[in-house]
């Protein structure tokens, strides 16, 4: 996928977070005063879906005594006469309604659609608290609309490019696996060993549920790749001799008992303390 590099990104940006030459700075900014919260809307293209509700709180308490401190950038609504729509900003226009506002300062800017678009994306990805599947929606529709590709993304966005495309892929998870990372109840980290497991609805309850570490996680889906493999050479004899171990050594261990029952034990170590325990006891039997 080519990458086509555009003017509208540049130049929206620079009238927004304010790197441009003034002179064209102020041919970009038509105006800078406040209007009311009314006349505001949403903006179509913002990729942001979920607000925490503790934060927007947060926000509007600090609104109620220090006012809205930056400005949200807006262009004029298109389809109706008089009104605005939010570029960037929308949540300090959410905590302001909730702050009791009735205006709000604005920046009014001449952007296109293509350059709103853009712009939203951008700004959003680059906060935070943005949930990785957000990110992620936000750096697809910058390949998907803008003929990004992830090179280009790692560096418009000052991320390494594994980080971009590991991010993507976490939209290649199911649909209820995705649901869980938007809710919060799942991290990126703790879903990201998920990718390609056919099982991974199943596992993600089970991380869910007894609120598995990352390390946890990466652990458990290779004990599971594991035996996976090696379904098809085992018995149930042999997994339960298999679980036995593990139990009573507190490693993950591995059996694989071929045809003519000849075979072999593996048992798994992270770190050099955990080999010299392991090798202790196997001397002392």
């Amino acid at each position: 996928m080519s990458f086509r590099k555009k003017k509208g990104l540049g130049r929206g940006l620079s009238a927004l977070f304010g790197d441009e030459p003034q002179e064209k700075k102020n041919a970009e900014l038509k105006s800078i005063n406040n209007v009311l919260i009314s006349d505001l809307t949403r903006n179509p293209y913002q990729p942001r879906q979920n607000f925490s509700k503790v934060k927007l709180e947060e926000l509007a308490q600090s609104i109620k005594k220090n006012g809205v401190i930056q400005p949200i950038a807006v262009r004029p609504n298109k389809s109706i006469a008089g009104k605005y729509e939010i570029v960037a900003g929308e949540r300090r226009w959410l905590a302001a309604q909730k702050a009791g506002l009735h205006e709000i300062p604005v920046n009014i800017l001449n952007l296109s659609d293509v350059e709103s678009l853009e712009v939203a994306i951008v700004e959003n990805i680059q906060r935070d608290d943005l949930n990785a599947v957000e990110e992620a929606k936000g750096y697809k529709r910058l390949s998907d609309e803008f003929n990004y590709d992830h090179e280009s993304i790692s560096k418009l966005m000052s991320k390494s490019r594994s980080h971009v495309s590991n991010t993507l892929r976490l939209l290649t998870l199911p649909a209820d696996v995705i649901a869980m990372i938007e809710e919060g109840t799942l991290t990126s980290g703790q879903a990201r060993p998920l990718i390609g497991i056919i099982n991974s609805s199943s596992i993600a309850e089970e991380i869910v549920k007894n609120n598995y570490s990352a390390r946890k996680v990466e652990y458990l889906v290779k004990g599971k790749k594991g035996n996976n493999t090696q379904s098809n050479k085992q018995d149930s004899n042999i997994l339960k001799i298999q679980e036995d171990i593990e139990k009573k050594l507190g490693f993950k261990v591995y059996i694989v008992n071929k045809k003519n029952n000849s075979g072999k034990i593996t048992i798994e170590y992270k770190n050099l303390e955990q080999f010299d325990f392991i090798s202790e006891l196997l001397k002392k039997h």
